[in-house]
């Protein structure tokens, strides 16, 4: 059997199976493509009026967010600058929950208790990684199909690479004629859409893919010269520690006060809460707006209010290797955002054209499946002359 008819065979059929799941993925990222954006300009409450006064104190904030959700478990408080609200942010595992109270900074009225499960673009996001399927379940799903769906593209470059230059004229632009036909026109669609998107849309899928297997991004990580471990591992306070006095600020107060000091122009402070009683504070910094790459995560001992090192790539960006930012980037690189607006645009119609590739290959597999069954039907002639219609 011929090499390309091989390369076909297996196009065709990982086409047919991973389709709807590769549509799915593929109109979610579309959709969330600019969900801050749109966010931003439909949500009101996440702005506030800047003031020249004082933001509260991440304990202050806590006990008036806890009091709205008082049996909910609070994750950490967020500061996103003099204009926007302050987050207090409620998260748990098991039971499954996920709230965001909006609090003035500068006076604690709160402004929305959202329920994030409720969400619209955290429902496309679910769909995204999970396909609305439990997280143990649609997660592998959703990476085995992704790897798939590289098979796929790679396959279909080999298929689409022409023989010589007159034919590779054909198959970069449309030289759509009158009258041609739709199932011509289609044709073209998957395959110059195809091929324009195909590198753009690996770039999306192997960033998924870090997500979604650990000898993936290990493989990935160990190959650029990265020595620290990808997974996150919180470190631990020592409880033997004598507890401060209480005539002093909690601990959450001032470590925010000496981050605010240290980081003057962030954009991003999160206080994370302690969960338990060996548990570090951690603290989010990022300088930079509309990307993550750059975030500072500190920790810090809840009693002694030391500084704790970690040995993955979650510390200090300073620290960070190159391997380290590069790994630190997966997820700006996958939404466009290390792009800007202009990133986020191509991700968008990037994901778009994913999107296509399955339906307007189905319709080139059941076009052929028609012509197939045409050429069943043979019109002979028997000795006669009565002309007759014969079906093998």
């Amino acid at each position: 059997m011929k090499f390309k008819k091989i390369i076909g065979l297996l196009h065709l059929w990982l086409g047919l199976a991973s389709g709807i799941v590769v549509f799915v993925i593929s109109i979610t990222g579309c959709l969330y493509a600019f969900q801050e954006e749109i966010l931003n300009a439909t949500e009101s409450f996440r702005y506030v009026e800047p003031r020249a006064s004082v933001q509260l104190s991440p304990s202050v904030l806590k006990e008036i967010a806890t009091r709205e959700l008082p049996q909910k478990h609070l994750h950490a408080i967020m500061y996103l600058g003099n204009a926007k609200a302050a987050q207090a942010i409620f998260f748990h595992f098991d039971p499954s929950y996920y709230y965001i109270v909006y609090l003035d900074p500068y006076t604690g009225k709160v402004l929305k208790v959202k329920d994030m499960d409720a969400d619209f673009f955290r429902i496309v996001l679910q769909g995204h990684f999970y396909l609305w399927l439990p997280p143990n379940i649609g997660q592998p799903v959703v990476a085995y199909f992704t790897l798939a769906f590289v098979v796929m593209l790679i396959s279909g470059i080999v298929l689409w690479w022409p023989k010589n230059r007159a034919a590779a004229k054909q198959r970069v632009w449309f030289r759509w004629k009158k009258g041609m036909q739709w199932k011509r026109k289609n044709y073209d669609l998957h395959n110059i859409l195809g091929f324009y998107g195909a590198f753009f849309i690996l770039v999306l899928a192997a960033t998924g893919l870090v997500w979604g297997f650990q000898w993936f991004a290990s493989s990935v990580y160990t190959r650029l010269g990265g020595e620290k471990s990808l997974l996150f591992e919180e470190p631990i306070s020592a409880i033997t520690q004598p507890v401060l006095p209480s005539s002093q600020a909690p601990a959450i107060d001032r470590i925010w006060h000496q981050m605010q000091q240290e980081h003057p122009n962030a954009k991003t402070l999160e206080v994370h809460i302690p969960e338990t009683d060996s548990s570090s504070i951690a603290v989010n910094i990022n300088e930079e707006e509309g990307t993550f790459w750059k975030t500072d995560y500190r920790y810090f001992d809840q009693y002694s209010l030391q500084e704790l090192p970690v040995n993955h790539i979650y510390g200090r960006f300073k620290d960070a290797t190159l391997a380290d930012k590069t790994f630190r980037m997966n997820y700006d690189i996958h939404v466009g955002a290390i792009g800007g607006l202009a990133g986020k645009i191509l991700a968008f119609f990037v994901s778009l054209i994913a999107a296509s590739l399955p339906i307007t290959g189905f319709y080139i597999w059941w076009g052929r499946r028609g012509n197939g069954r045409q050429k069943k039907v043979m019109r002979t002639t028997d000795t006669t002359g009565t002309k007759q219609v014969l079906t093998k």
